[in-house]
């Protein structure tokens, strides 16, 4: 009997002080509907849902008829199932030098609700308003440091590359001190004013959101120099290598390149480095519309976009299949997937399992390379699943 390459998964959950607490957040209710054993502890966070094979998650395996206990451990004995030699030398070829960068971590953010974030460098004109605007912010940057921001833009891209740089690293490297009574003025000055007038031309209620979930903290600051991004369900918001970015609310499915390098600057408790941070990232500008990242809808399956960034590491799926579909043939790849069940109620069913799979929402499903996976839909309701894999 051919070995088992389609089987269901048990994913740890990460529990970041930063994540919604008890059962208003996505993943403790995606973990609960997947899961009748799991007991929510409303006094906790539940951040994010991890799928895959990291060694802080590395994702159980719900069959009792498959000898190793997690997908890791799988796929050391059964490397086959990631898709074929000419697939994996087809990858180095195309893009051999993603795969020694330490740093190279793309990452795909897709909206589930409204979601709200920071990505990528402001158009420098708009930079130039908020350091008119805001008195506290230029006050940070500097006199020098401005100029030189304002004039870079008669220049060429390096010259206000290195103007972004020269202002970012005085805002980040400012002292604690100075950013706290700074932030405690615009805070002051903006609760004073928002009742006589409209502060969304200083983005004052964001402000004020962020003072007080990280109050004194330097990172209030970017967002007058970073794009602000309000997605809808289904919009994303594509990040290369070493652009600044930082999620603020809502719920959101995240692919990204298997790395464990996140270099943090604020808005986080985390371990923050200010030096390695100003010195490594991406200091291009671009338009907030231009940080936007549109699916293209499948030629071959009516019910399927694709988010297919500009890297070979990884691609997204997302299919929206009417509940008036009784069985749904989800397309067979050439690489390995893991496929999340956001909506619905299922069984798959695949020639090389024993027994038909049943999938709820939450569950997740391993697909080998290759493999034949048919949905029947055991509940007459829409699906929304998404699948992470790799195409070329």
């Amino acid at each position: 009997m051919a070995a088992q390459r389609v089987f269901p998964l048990s994913c740890v959950v990460q529990q970041y002080a930063w994540g919604k607490m008890g059962s208003n957040s996505e993943v403790a209710r995606l973990l609960a509907s997947s899961d009748p054993l799991a007991r929510i502890s409303e006094d906790k966070p539940y951040a994010e849902l991890w799928m895959g094979t990291h060694p802080r998650g590395d994702a159980k395996i719900l069959d009792s008829h498959i000898s190793q206990k997690t997908l890791g451990q799988w796929i050391a004995e059964n490397q086959d199932c990631l898709g074929s030699k000419e697939l994996a030398e087809k990858l180095h070829l195309q893009a051999p030098q993603h795969y020694p960068d330490a740093n190279h971590k793309p990452e795909i953010a897709i909206a589930l609700t409204s979601f709200q974030g920071l990505c990528g460098f402001r158009p420098v004109e708009e930079i130039v308003t908020f350091l008119t605007k805001v008195p506290e912010f230029q006050f940070l940057i500097g006199d020098n440091a401005t100029t030189q921001l304002k004039q870079s833009v008669s220049h060429d891209s390096q010259a206000v590359a290195s103007a972004l740089q020269s202002c970012f690293s005085h805002l980040m490297k400012s002292e604690k001190k100075v950013v706290v009574e700074q932030l405690n003025l615009l805070v002051k000055r903006i609760s004073q004013q928002v009742a006589a007038e409209n502060m969304e031309d200083i983005c004052g209620e964001l402000l004020l959101q962020l003072h007080q979930q990280y109050p004194g903290d330097v990172g209030c600051f970017a967002i007058y120099f970073l794009n602000l991004l309000t997605l809808k369900p289904g919009e994303a918001m594509f990040l290369e290598a070493n652009v600044p970015h930082a999620y603020l609310k809502g719920d959101c499915v995240e692919c990204m390149a298997c790395s464990d390098n996140t270099v943090r600057a604020g808005l986080t408790s985390k371990f923050i480095d200010v030096p390695t941070l100003c010195e490594m990232l991406s200091y291009t500008p671009s338009s907030s519309k231009d940080r936007l990242f549109s699916p293209k809808l499948s030629q071959e399956d009516p019910y399927l976009s694709l988010y297919d960034p500009p890297v070979p590491d990884f691609t997204v799926m997302k299919m929206e299949v009417p509940g008036s579909v009784t069985e749904y043939k989800i397309l067979t790849l050439d690489s390995a997937s893991i496929l999340l069940m956001v909506q619905g109620t299922v069984t798959a069913r695949t020639p090389t399992a024993q027994a038909i799979i049943p999938l709820q929402r939450g569950g997740v499903l391993f697909i080998g390379a290759n493999e034949s996976v048919s949905l029947e839909l055991t509940v007459p309701e829409d699906l929304l699943i998404f699948r992470a894999c790799c195409l070329l």
